[in-house]
């Protein structure tokens, strides 16, 4: 058994930060099933959104934050959020990470704002076209630089456990987590009174997505099992603009080449996007991805393609490198050529149910980023609040847990924790059974679960999915278990989630739209869909 004062699962934004905020104050382990890298953060080219700006104000993002989110934004939390937001860009640059610069009017340096869909005003901070592998790889330098935090790469965190999974009765709080090490396959425990999850999303539940391999959704499923609530999961943002590419299928075209005046066209080389909203390429996502989802059926396309080949070629090569480099080497010049795109799943929105804290229904157990579901996105993210909900959450997550539970309090009532015990499972000698379901699982959440939906639709994935969770629980308790196991059994477990929550609601909102209810329903006040298992 390996104790620490702290733990953190996932090496995004969100679990780096808050490693660096809780190394101030204990020991922390930090956990992650591939290398540090490895996260949706590291992936995020647009930015992060903060009133840095004399001609933006709070109020302004507060207010293009609850339209994005369609009616269902926690209000309080948004504020917090947002007003927080500054100090903690402060903190980032602190620890060396460099943003994209310009000279004003009156010759002083200021941050280059971009404007991406849904913002009222330019307040999004980048460092090129990739900005969140330039915060992530400062971050980690940071982290590695504190001889308090251990950085755990290739293990796995398997489960979390609770004072309720150990059948006691009197509170429900979090003691630790089990742990695969995938290179020796032993699994290791893991004690703290102290853990936040920063697992990342569930792209990788979708046949299409923009996310990396690692976003199968393993925050939420241990949330679930371990007791947590969760919300709003029917709420993924698919992103408009995925490259349509046989050798780059998940490479993600940023918001922020639309906010520099790139247009979505047809093939004939028309602007569509005016007859679907009067904002135009810069309507929120939710209502671009439809509308490029309407216009390849209409005309039985592949795809429909964004163009910024009309603003100077220094201007694009300086502004999104990144993306010209990807894009030449499948030969296409964003400098002369439009860009082939299609919608892929991006963001889920809903999650853990925390507080403004991080804090969830468990003792001792936060949510932070991409995972937790703070009410800040409510029906609809606004572009690049994302990696700004990571830093404000990660941190208050930190303050929140030595509050109420200082270090050295947990010695005041002391729980026996059981080692891991495997059974008689055996080794599985068919790993085909498991890449055909994952496979099965992403056909049909892409088929029947995606940007339009329908009753029918959603009642058959959900009568696959019963099915499907069978076989994997049977593969789980009869075979050791091995990376692509736990990664399969999270991922039907998230799926099913998403298709659960799907059906519950009965209207159209945000990124939830189906057929059915084509419309908002203005009966009942907008609530959250909360599921639990127990």
């Amino acid at each position: 058994m390996t104790d620490y004062d702290f733990i953190i699962v996932g090496s995004g934004a969100g679990g780096l930060t808050a490693a660096l905020h809780a190394s101030e104050h204990g020991r922390v382990a930090v956990i992650t099933k591939r290398g540090a890298l490895d996260s949706n953060s590291n992936w995020a080219q647009g930015g992060i959104a903060c009133v840095t700006s004399e001609v933006d104000s709070i109020e302004q993002h507060v207010s293009d934050t609850l339209i994005a989110g369609a009616g269902l934004c926690n209000e309080a939390a948004v504020r917090t959020i947002v007003e927080e937001g500054p100090a903690r860009i402060a903190e980032l640059v602190k620890w060396g990470v460099s943003f994209d610069q310009r000279e004003s009017a009156d010759g002083h340096l200021e941050f280059d704002l971009t404007k991406e869909g849904g913002h009222s005003r330019r307040r999004v901070l980048h460092a090129a076209d990739a900005t969140g592998r330039e915060i992530t790889e400062k971050l980690l330098a940071e982290v590695k630089s504190r001889q308090n935090i251990t950085l755990y790469e290739n293990h796995f965190a398997i489960d979390l456990i609770t004072t309720a999974k150990l059948g006691f009765v009197t509170e429900d709080r979090v003691l630790g987590l089990y742990v695969l090490n995938e290179t020796t396959g032993e699994v290791i425990t893991f004690r703290s009174d102290r853990v936040v999850l920063s697992t990342g999303g569930s792209g990788r539940v979708y046949l299409y997505t923009t996310n990396p391999r690692v976003a199968t959704g393993d925050g939420v499923a241990m949330a679930w099992r371990a007791g947590a609530s969760i919300a709003n999961m029917e709420f993924i943002q698919f992103h408009p603009t995925c490259l349509y590419h046989p050798q780059k299928r998940s490479f993600l075209i940023t918001e922020a080449m639309r906010g520099e005046g790139a247009r979505l066209i047809d093939n004939k080389g028309n602007e569509f996007m005016h007859k679907y909203d009067p904002r135009g390429s810069l309507a929120p996502r939710d209502i671009v991805a439809r509308a490029i989802d309407h216009e390849i059926k209409r005309t039985g396309g592949p795809c429909v393609y964004l163009d910024i080949s009309h603003r100077p070629a220094e201007f694009i090569l300086s502004h999104f490198p990144n993306i010209y480099k990807a894009c030449l080497e499948v030969d296409i010049d964003i400098t002369k050529q439009a860009i082939p795109v299609v919608p892929a799943a991006h963001y889920q929105c809903g999650g853990v149910v925390t507080d403004v804290n991080g804090a969830t229904r468990i003792r001792g157990l936060c949510a932070v980023g991409e995972v937790g579901c703070t009410g800040l996105h409510g029906a609809n993210r606004l572009a690049s609040n994302s990696l700004l909900e990571c830093l404000v959450i990660s941190h208050r997550a930190v303050e929140h847990m030595l509050r109420k539970m200082p270090i050295g309090k947990e010695a005041e009532q002391t729980y026996t924790v059981p080692p891991w015990q495997s059974g008689e499972a055996v080794d599985n000698d068919e790993l085909v059974v498991i890449y055909h379901n994952w496979d099965e699982i992403r056909r049909l959440m892409w088929d029947y679960v995606s940007i339009v939906r329908t009753t029918k639709r959603l009642q058959r994935a959900a009568a696959r999915l019963r099915n499907l969770k069978r076989e994997v629980q049977e593969f789980y308790w009869n075979f050791s278990i091995t990376s692509e196991l736990l990664e399969l059994r999270n991922l039907v477990e998230t799926a099913s989630l998403i298709v659960e929550c799907a059906i519950r609601r009965h209207e159209s909102r945000g990124l939830h739209y189906t057929l059915d209810y084509p419309e908002k329903d203005l009966v009942r006040e907008p609530a959250d869909t909360v599921v639990r298992r127990y």
